[in-house]
């Protein structure tokens, strides 16, 4: 496939990226990376913390990522660049330090998920090929989307685009199962206002969103490929919050669909929930052989996400090198494929390294669920961030703005701000061994500022630093 990316635009610098992204593929991008991220990995997470009624879980992480999404769309369409995040609040504060943590808070983040997300698509490879190994597929799988990513940004979207409806494919297979069950007269709808915790139900649900909110990041990346997008003013809020409210109203009828036809002990139970509500032979006789399309679409669905992921690692060293916060060398850009390819090849190896470590500590400590303990770290270093991103967005009122700027609520921003404040606490202190992943994570992040100050005062003193685009 030739790709409108391979080659600079004429006259244009040549580190700079393309413009090539419509709203139309954005619009699939945001869909496909938010849907396969929680659904297909962490639906029986949530209905162990919450009971039957985990829709609702859903639903309030669905509203408090959508609050924050406004803000993403504001800032994204005054300043298209890639690096997101880390750019605005670099402009907002212009404190290198609190840009710096920002960075390496995203960049965390990302790393995590892919993690999380390729573990995940081994455990649905497993039902397949259960001799492989699920490290060595958890690593090749990293390694694959690593070149798809090297190809090109274009047949990247264009690929997460195709994958992003055959995901959706298979959410419709599992809400197609529970209207048969609703049919037929076996739906037990009160188990949809049960709670599995004692006491307050608020309590449940708030563990629920805890883990819900993992499902609805992504996002945030498509903020990165603002830089390569056609039009952005006007294309980009319509695309991230259209492709954020259907994929949330997809999620809730998903949850619905799975609590009615499964009982919620087997969701919590299985390490891949969504293959019990197609294992339940509501549609007789074909069970057997709906389980391995079924495991062949999941697997389609988070490799879709984690390609988001990998392209959202090497933007943000990408757009934060252009801004001296990382080393130069991540801002070199490939003559021919036109791809941040230095960045691509880090971001792999650090993905990996959590992979190994993960594996490792998994056959010392049996109950580590390595899906889940980077699903939380990914969304204390999120929730950070999104609470930083809602106050750069209300910090940067007045600047940059355009007659086409995008200008978010301001109360329901404030209530973002809150919102994503209370979660983090909650978060932190039901797991705070979580703390230790996000410290090891952050440990990288230094050690890249201390790269780059060093290269910075050589290049001060007239020593050479060995980076540039």
């Amino acid at each position: 496939m030739s790709s409108p990316a391979a080659a600079a635009p004429a006259g244009a610098p040549s580190g700079e990226l393309t413009r090539s992204i419509t709203g139309r593929l954005l619009f699939f991008y945001v869909l496909g990376d938010v849907l396969g991220s929680g659904v297909y990995v962490l639906i029986g997470l949530v209905a162990g913390a919450v009971g039957g009624a985990f829709w609702i879980a859903f639903a309030a992480g669905v509203t408090l990522a959508t609050i924050t999404g406004l803000a993403y769309a504001e800032l994204a369409t005054k300043f298209p660049r890639a690096a997101g995040a880390s750019l605005y609040v670099n402009k907002a504060f212009r404190n290198p330090v609190l840009t710096f943590l920002i960075t390496i808070c995203s960049l965390s983040a990302v790393f995590a998920a892919s993690g999380s997300l390729a573990t995940g698509f081994a455990r649905y490879f497993g039902t397949l090929f259960e001799l492989v190994p699920t490290l060595l597929v958890t690593l090749a799988f990293i390694v694959v989307l690593t070149i798809v990513n090297f190809i090109g940004i274009t047949e990247s979207v264009v690929v997460n685009m195709v994958m992003t409806f055959v995901e959706i494919s298979g959410l419709v297979l599992v809400m197609i199962i529970g209207v048969i069950v609703v049919a037929r007269g076996d739906a037990d709808f009160g188990v949809l206002t049960s709670f599995t915790a004692e006491g307050n139900p608020i309590f449940a649900i708030v563990a629920g969103v805890a883990l819900a909110f993992f499902a609805m990041t992504g996002f945030e990346n498509a903020a990165n490929v603002a830089e390569e997008t056609i039009n952005p003013s006007k294309t980009f809020p319509r695309a991230l919050i259209g492709g954020m409210v259907a994929a949330g109203v997809i999620y809730v009828l998903v949850a619905v669909s799975a609590a009615l036809v499964v009982p919620v002990g087997t969701l919590a139970g299985a390490d891949a929930a969504l293959l019990e509500v197609v294992r339940a032979d509501v549609l007789p006789g074909s069970a057997a052989v709906m389980l391995n399309v079924f495991a062949v679409i999941a697997m389609i669905a988070i490799t879709n996400t984690t390609l988001v992921s990998v392209v959202t690692q090497s933007r943000i060293l990408y757009g934060m090198a252009h801004e001296d916060v990382v080393p130069a060398v991540f801002a070199r850009v490939h003559p021919a494929r036109r791809s941040p390819y230095v960045a691509l090849v880090f971001s792999a190896v650090v993905v990996a390294s959590l992979l190994i470590i993960g594996d490792l500590l998994s056959r010392v400590d049996d109950s580590l669920d390595v899906v889940g303990r980077l699903a939380t770290v990914t969304v204390v270093f999120l929730l950070f961030i999104y609470a930083l991103v809602i106050v750069s967005a209300l910090k940067l009122r007045g600047q940059g703005e355009t007659a086409d700027s995008y200008r978010a609520n301001t109360p329901l921003l404030y209530l973002g701000v809150l919102g994503n404040a209370v979660l983090l606490g909650y978060v932190v202190i039901d797991d705070p061994r979580s703390l230790f992943w996000v410290a090891g994570l952050l440990a990288v992040g230094v050690v890249l500022y201390l790269v780059q100050r060093l290269l910075a005062g050589r290049s001060r003193t007239g020593l050479p630093t060995g980076g540039g685009a």
